[in-house]
């Protein structure tokens, strides 16, 4: 071995700590994490799977949709709170919006504009009026305000561009709001506020959200923004009871017994200390399928 090159001995022992490195880590490591995962953490290690009639229909520790083929909210079932993973709870693409508090303006679609694969051009919209759209379905589906601070009425952000952007205002464009809608506020500081027109350059305005005087939230936080990793399986109590009378309504039941499966399909804080209660969507809804097919 002495007589070898240099060269040589370098890419020998490069070699035997790839292999070394390979049956340690790609071999013993998983092995043991794996043995010690299914000793330990049985039930969650193998994705605490959930059977209905003998059909897996899902993880009691992923969330899912319960909406038609249209994205629609089917009404007699409990919903989810938004996912931001791929087309929602896509576990190949487990991500978060990574939109931010000070995403507020939209970029809107231009009419007759094209993306580059030639799709027709749908704009983008901020988290503040993903949020704002979100609460006005909820709050039209569940049958209470979507209101929120810095919304419009018809559901996006609040908020203006002012020119100049240092100084007394001489333009405000409410930039969410797109040609022909009537802004949400007719005047900032004595200036007849414009809508938005599409592909026209505000960056230069200054960002002035409104928050307006809407009451604080009927609808939950949970119930408008998606969570980190885009797979929670769990909504808040709160979200819950607004949802609890149209489901007992859709399903021909008492509020009060709906409640008590959302009770009963309720875990406490992490720890006994940790978050807040949570509810289980999948086993709420499915509590309440075997409800009804019980009666």
């Amino acid at each position: 071995m002495d007589r070898l090159p240099s060269w040589i001995r370098q890419h020998l022992a490069a070699i035997r700590a790839v292999i070394v490195l390979t049956v340690v880590l790609g071999g013993i490591y998983p092995l043991v994490v794996t043995g010690v995962a299914q000793a330990l953490f049985h039930s969650n290690a193998n994705g605490q799977i959930i059977s209905k009639n003998g059909t897996d229909v899902g993880s009691a520790i992923v969330g899912q949709n319960f909406t038609d083929k249209d994205g629609n909210a089917i009404a007699k079932y409990f919903q989810s709170r938004p996912s931001a993973a791929g087309d929602g709870y896509d576990m190949l693409s487990t991500a978060a919006s990574n939109l931010g508090p000070e995403d507020v303006v939209d970029t809107l679609p231009v009419p007759g504009a094209k993306d580059d694969e030639g799709n027709p051009d749908t704009g983008s919209q901020s988290l503040l009026t993903q949020v704002c759209a979100r609460s006005k379905a909820i709050g039209e589906l569940d049958g209470v305000s979507g209101a929120r601070p810095y919304c419009t009425a018809d559901g996006v952000g609040a908020v203006l561009k002012v020119f100049p952007a240092v100084g007394t205002p001489t333009r405000a464009v409410s930039v969410n709001q797109a040609c022909p809608a009537a802004p949400f506020i007719a005047e900032y500081q004595g200036v007849k506020v414009e809508c938005g027109k599409p592909g026209e350059d505000y960056s230069a305005g200054r960002t002035v959200p409104v928050r307006g005087d809407a009451p604080a939230p009927a609808v939950p936080a949970d119930a408008v923004t998606a969570s980190g990793s885009g797979l929670d399986p769990n909504i808040s109590v709160a979200y819950a009871d607004v949802q609890a009378p149209r489901v007992a309504k859709e399903r021909g039941l008492d509020v009060a017994k709906v409640k008590s499966l959302i009770a009963d399909n309720t875990t406490g804080r992490a720890l006994g200390f940790m978050g807040e209660p949570a509810v289980n969507v999948l086993q709420l809804n499915l509590a309440l399928d075997a409800l009804n097919a019980g009666q």
